[in-house]
């Protein structure tokens, strides 16, 4: 029987761009993003970034970007290590996002062929609202999700 580790969930900052990029690579090995956008997520003052740790190993990883104007907050990215997945970290993660950036409405983008992440996502409430047809490498659509908080 394997226990589930106890973790953590802290601000991200950059000190963490080396672990966030690690969680990006094994998450999204098609559609990691590049160093840069890393960074921005990193620093820009106003966006959601939160880590999850088990001990000081960040595992998992979620941003998000609360669109003010528009009351609609955009989950850009979640990721936990493979390791680490199934053990209520991405749920914790994306609770903990929505509550931060405070919007009555979230989205989210997600590969149609993602079913364990749309699994996690349609059971915390979220719910299709449209295709991008062709959005991720590989020209794969990106499925439409939104939440209703």
């Amino acid at each position: 029987m394997t226990m589930n580790p106890s973790y953590q969930l802290s601000p991200a900052g950059l000190g963490d761009l080396n672990p966030l990029r690690a969680i990006e690579k094994a998450c999204f090995p098609l559609d990691a993003w590049p160093m840069l956008e890393l960074i921005a997520v990193l620093i820009m003052p106003n966006l959601v970034k939160i880590k999850a740790e088990v001990g000081d190993n960040m595992v998992g990883f979620v941003g998000g970007d609360a669109h003010r104007f528009e009351n609609v907050g955009w989950i850009t990215t979640l990721g936990v290590l493979p390791q680490y997945q199934r053990m209520g970290i991405a749920t914790a993660l994306l609770d903990q996002c929505e509550q931060q950036m405070g919007m009555p409405i979230v989205k989210l983008t997600v590969r149609r062929s993602n079913l364990s992440a749309q699994t996690l996502y349609f059971g915390r409430g979220y719910q299709q609202i449209d295709v991008w047809k062709s959005y991720y490498e590989g020209g794969e659509d990106g499925l439409i999700l939104q939440k209703k908080l």
